[in-house]
């Protein structure tokens, strides 16, 4: 007797257990268990797993219950991400197509990403991975073979796919006529007046007309059935020239009364309109529907009986009107939306400090160092930088000719390549009041403009030989070539050659022979930046040149300018003998051996 009680209390402990796990299960709520509602994204659900997990995981939290909670947050997820229903449903609001791509990768192929960047304004796109245990489900129910990539498009049906292609290595261009076919609803809803340009093109000739059929209806969280009535329509009577749109009342309220000239009759009632666009201005012809659209077989009856007169008859769309133009729907508020999207990196961000281990962050906090150490040095270098062209820019009395072994220009010490001459001219360009600033005072840093000093008298000829000796420095993007009118801009000069102080000394402005003495032929290497410039006079002859030696080489023949001009002078020496030892001064202006004259600013060209 005590043993069959026994064994009576064993039974009663057993179904006990069982019920309370049955209740246990019917009592689990993946929503709940993530803290969502039914109605959340799949992204707001991602995101609250990701949340959670990195919360509950064992090897984070040392709570006894973690990982029992981890399993329940885990098998919560999985179940909601089954609802691949969510995704599908989405077409209603958000008014496209959505696409889903099985295959068997785990990740998405690139071609696939590269497609859904592309038409991403009018298709949504999703991604099965086959080996998932959920999609062994879809693939029955949709009867796909999962052995080769399947691209899914879903309309207004969700339970069976508008078109579907399959084939193993898919080409982007057989992708992209695929998606081009299906690039809109049966019925899509006019949401914006680009959309009803594409759907209700304007006629371009007799032959290309082109018919909208116009479902103006209440806005509705689930399909009405004048809209399925409107839709199946739809389906059964596709053409190239007619085109099923539908639009809500509520939103384009313009629009709407515009195509229903007795509103009270239509008041809180659906309506079908037949329209033919004739221009972009918005002029179109149309013929509404006498009675509501109910959905009614004598309605389908009437609406059939329209479309098959207007193939014989384009008369029938006796009604004429301007339509304004429609308000855009789903343009998205800019500002909203960046704050959201910051709200989401500063709270992912947050997770991650604070629910992430230390060794998991070093990656991070090292870019994050490594970066703040690269700016803060190039702004410590900048600055130096700038403190150096400083002094330098300060004049010196007198600067000593530069040994061999002194500081050289490191903008032209470049490789002998490098002044390879890319073009087949000598590009010289005039310095005027007008080309002064861009070519001389705000010159780039580093680079020099070369200057030759000539009269009206003897520019052919020395623009000629000038261009003959650079010519094989203007492969060096550095250098800038132009001349001076000395006959313009005379005091100019004087005023710069009274700062090259080892020259002959300059007459002052009372001097008789001050306006005949000859610069044709100096050339001037004006550096505009660091303010200063290199002098090359033109030389008396090769063995004067010899004797005097390289110390003096730029001192020497400012005695020449005293020629006073005279026809005797120029006769003895030819008027491009000036220039025969200019190619030996720019091999030494690029090896930055020549004497620097410094001025405190540029003065002005008059």
């Amino acid at each position: 007797m005590e043993l069959r009680k026994l064994s009576i209390s064993w039974q009663f402990l057993i179904v006990l257990v069982l019920i309370l796990q049955i209740l246990s299960a019917l009592d689990f709520d993946p929503y709940r268990v993530l803290g969502v509602s039914r109605t959340a994204s799949q992204a707001d659900i991602k995101k609250a797993y990701k949340k959670l997990a990195r919360e509950w995981h064992p090897d984070k939290n040392k709570d006894p219950g973690a990982e029992d909670k981890f399993i329940q947050i885990s098998k919560a997820y999985e179940v909601t991400s089954k609802n691949y229903v969510r995704f599908l449903t989405g077409w209603q609001q958000e008014n496209k197509p959505h696409v889903l791509l099985f295959d068997q990768g785990p990740s998405i192929p690139l071609l696939y990403k590269l497609t859904a960047f592309a038409y991403k304004d009018y298709l949504s796109f999703g991604y099965v991975y086959a080996g998932f245990r959920g999609a062994e489900e879809m693939a029955r129910q949709y009867n796909i073979n999962v052995q080769a990539p399947t691209i899914l498009i879903f309309k207004e049906h969700i339970n069976k796919p508008a078109d579907m292609i399959q084939a193993r290595g898919l080409k982007k261009h057989v992708i992209d006529d695929f998606i081009t076919q299906n690039k809109y609803l049966l019925a899509a809803r006019l949401t914006s007046q680009k959309l009803f340009h594409e759907l209700c093109p304007v006629k371009r000739s007799h032959r290309q007309r082109k018919y909208c059929v116009v479902l103006l209806t209440a806005e509705a969280t689930k399909m009405s059935k004048a809209f399925e009535a409107f839709l199946s329509f739809a389906l059964a009577n596709t053409q190239d020239t007619v085109r099923f749109v539908h639009v809500y009342s509520g939103r384009q309220q313009e629009f709407a009364s515009t195509l229903l000239p007795n509103s009270e009759a239509f008041q809180g009632k659906s309506a079908v309109s037949i329209l033919e666009r004739r221009n972009t201005a918005g002029r179109v012809v149309y013929k509404t529907l006498e009675d509501p659209w109910t959905g009614s077989e004598s309605d389908r009856f009437v609406l059939l009986g329209y479309l098959d007169q207007l193939r014989k008859d384009p008369a029938l769309l006796s009604s004429e009107a301007v339509l304004p133009e429609l308000m855009d729907e789903l343009a998205p508020m800019f500002l909203l939306r960046w704050f959201y999207s910051a709200s989401d990196y500063l709270e992912d961000i947050w997770d991650s400090v604070f629910h992430n281990n230390w060794r998991e962050m070093m990656p991070l906090l090292s870019l994050i160092f490594s970066a703040l150490f690269i700016l803060f040095g190039t702004v410590i270098v900048q600055a130096f930088s700038d403190s150096n062209e400083e002094q330098e820019s300060q004049p010196p009395e007198k600067e000593e000719v530069p040994e061999k072994t002194g500081k050289t220009e490191p903008s032209f010490t470049k490789d002998l390549s490098s002044r390879i001459p890319k073009k087949g001219f000598v590009e010289v360009t005039e310095l005027t009041d007008v080309t002064y600033t861009s070519n001389l005072v705000r010159l780039r840093p580093g680079h020099m403009n070369v200057v030759l000093i000539l009269s009206a008298s003897t520019k052919n000829s020395l623009l000629q030989k000038f261009a003959f000796e650079v010519y094989s420095f203007t492969g060096s993007s550095c250098l800038h070539f132009s001349f001076l009118s000395l006959d313009k801009h005379r005091e100019w000069l004087e005023y710069l050659l009274e700062f090259a102080q080892d020259a002959a000394p300059i007459p002052n402005q009372y001097d008789k022979h001050f306006m005949e003495r000859d610069y044709t032929g100096y050339v001037l290497a004006l550096n505009g930046h660091k303010k200063y410039f290199c002098l090359f006079k033109p030389q008396k002859t090769m063995e004067e040149e010899e004797a005097m030696g390289v110390s003096s080489d730029l001192d020497s023949s400012l005695h020449l300018g005293e020629s006073r001009g005279k026809s005797s002078c120029v006769g003895s020496k030819p008027i491009k003998g000036k220039l025969s030892k200019l190619s030996l001064w720019m091999e030494r202006l690029l090896e930055g051996s020549l004497q620097r004259f410094y001025i405190p600013s540029w003065p002005e060209l008059d």
